[in-house]
C-alpha cells in the first residue's frame, strides 16, 4: 500500500510551512506512526551536514528529528544556497552541482528529463499514466553522465521525487489556471526512499587494502584518506602545498565537484569545512615520497595519464578496484570517512576533535552519527570503573 501524503502550502515565504510540518510530524511520531518529512526543492542560505557528508536544508532535519528519523538528503534532494538575487549553488542529493541561475535550473531539468519523454503530448491529454510511465522510465535510465550511466543507468529515487514535485506544482498552476480539470500527478506512486546503510573498513581488513593500494601505486592518497577522512572532492583537490610537513597538517581549503562533464573547484560545504587537519610522520612521509616522483606538480596527487588533477570519479573507481585486488567485500568510498570517524573514536580521541578533523557543523552532529562507536568507548570505560570499584571493596 503506497505511503499516505500530506502537502502543506503556503502563499509566501515564512508563512510557517515548515513550522507546521514539524509538529504533524512530531504529532504523528507520538501517535506511533511512521512519518518522515520531504521537500523535492529547498532554498536556504544555511544548510545541515548529514553523517554521510552530504548537504541538505535544516528545515528537513528539524522535521525529521521530530519524526524521530534520522536525517537523509532524499528528504530534500535539491538545495539552492543563493549567490545572488537571481543566481544559486546547486546542491543536487547532498552534493554540490555547481552554480546556476533559477532559469538555467528549471530549463534544463525540463529539457533533459521531462521533454524527450512527455513533451510530445498535449496538456490536456497528459494523464497520470504517462507521467508514472516518465518516472519509470527516470528509474531505468534517466542519468545522462556516461560514467555514471553504464554501471547505474537509472536516476535516484530522490531525484525522481524531485522531479515528480516540480511537476507537480507546475500541473498545480495550469489547473489554477482552468487549463486542466485536474493534476494527473495525484494519482501517481512516486517511489520510495531508501535508507543506505553506513559500513567501515574493519581493522583486520586495513592492511590488505593498503597493500593493494601500494601495488597500484596510491598509497599515499589512500593511506592519507583513511587517517583524515576527508571528502573525495576535497582529497583531488590537494596542493602540494596544502602540505605543511613541520607542523604535520593538511590545510583543506577547496573541493572538486563535476558539472555538465567538467571538474571545479569552489570552497568546502561550509565554513565548518575549512579546516586544518593534523596527520601522522607516516603519512607525511608517504606524501613527501609521492612529491618527489612529480615535483613540478602543483598538485598533491596528479593523475598519472594527464598530470592534472583526479576526476572525483577516478578516485572511486581506483578504491573500487583495491577491494577487489585485496578480496574485501564493496563498501563506498566515503565509508572511508566513516572508518576514520569510527577507528578515532574507538581508539579515544574525542568527539569534538574528531568533528573539527571531519569539518561537521557541531559535535553533536558527530555524537549522534557515530552512537555505534562512542557506544563501544561507553562500554570500556564502565568496565574500567567497575573493575575500579571492585578493588575498593
Amino acid at each position: 500500500m503506497p505511503a499516505k501524503a500530506i502537502m502543506i502550502q503556503g502563499t509566501m515565504s515564512s508563512a510557517g510551512k515548515s513550522l507546521i510540518a514539524a509538529g504533524l510530524c512530531r504529532v504523528f511520531h507520538q501517535d506511533g506512526l511512521r512519518v518522515a518529512p520531504f521537500k523535492s526543492q529547498n532554498m536556504a542560505l544555511n544548510s545541515f551536514i548529514t553523517r554521510e557528508g552530504l548537504e541538505m536544508g535544516r528545515a528537513q532535519v528539524v522535521q525529521a528529528q521530530a519524526a524521530g528519523v534520522e536525517p537523509d538528503v532524499r528528504m530534500n534532494p535539491i538545495l539552492l544556497k543563493p549567490q545572488s538575487d537571481t543566481g544559486s549553488q546547486v546542491i543536487v542529493n547532498g552534493e554540490v552541482w555547481g552554480n546556476m541561475a533559477a532559469a538555467e535550473y528549471y530549463r534544463r531539468s525540463i529539457e533533459q528529463h521531462v521533454v524527450p519523454r512527455i513533451g510530445n503530448i498535449k496538456l490536456n491529454r497528459l494523464t497520470s499514466r504517462d507521467i508514472q510511465k516518465l518516472y519509470r522510465d527516470l528509474q531505468e535510465s534517466g542519468r545522462l553522465r556516461e560514467v555514471q550511466k553504464s554501471k547505474n543507468p537509472g536516476l535516484s529515487n530522490a531525484t525522481v521525487r524531485g522531479i515528480h514535485m516540480m511537476l507537480h506544482n507546475a500541473l498545480d498552476r495550469a489547473v489554477k489556471e482552468r487549463l486542466i480539470l485536474r493534476n494527473p500527478t495525484e494519482d501517481c506512486i512516486i517511489p520510495k526512499l531508501v535508507k543506505q546503510e553506513m559500513k567501515i573498513l574493519h581493522p583486520e581488513d586495513m592492511g590488505a587494502y593498503l597493500q593493494a593500494a601500494g601495488k597500484r601505486d596510491v598509497l599515499p592518497m589512500f593511506y592519507l584518506e583513511l587517517v583524515s577522512g576527508l571528502r573525495k572532492g576535497e582529497l583531488v583537490a590537494l596542493h602540494w602545498d596544502d602540505l605543511d610537513s613541520e607542523s604535520r597538517t593538511i590545510s583543506v581549503s577547496k573541493q572538486a565537484a563535476v558539472r555538465n562533464g567538467e571538474i571545479t573547484i569552489s570552497r568546502p560545504k561550509t565554513e565548518t569545512s575549512v579546516r586544518l587537519i593534523s596527520i601522522p610522520q607516516e603519512a607525511v612521509d608517504l606524501l613527501v615520497q609521492e612529491h618527489e616522483k612529480h615535483p613540478d606538480n602543483p598538485y598533491m596527487f596528479p593523475s598519472p595519464k594527464t598530470g592534472e588533477m583526479y576526476h572525483p570519479d577516478s578516485v572511486v573507481n581506483l578504491h573500487k578496484k583495491i577491494l577487489k585486488d585485496a578480496g574485501l567485500e564493496h563498501i563506498r568510498f566515503h565509508d572511508l570517512r566513516h572508518t576514520f570517524a569510527t577507528m578515532a573514536l574507538q581508539n579515544g580521541v574525542d568527539v569534538k576533535t574528531v568533528s573539527t578533523m571531519l569539518g561537521h557543523h557541531d559535535a553533536g552532529f558527530t555524537l549522534r552519527t557515530y552512537t555505534h562507536a562512542t557506544r563501544q568507548a561507553q562500554d570500556e570505560a564502565a568496565e574500567k570503573i567497575g573493575a575500579f570499584m571492585e578493588q575498593m571493596m
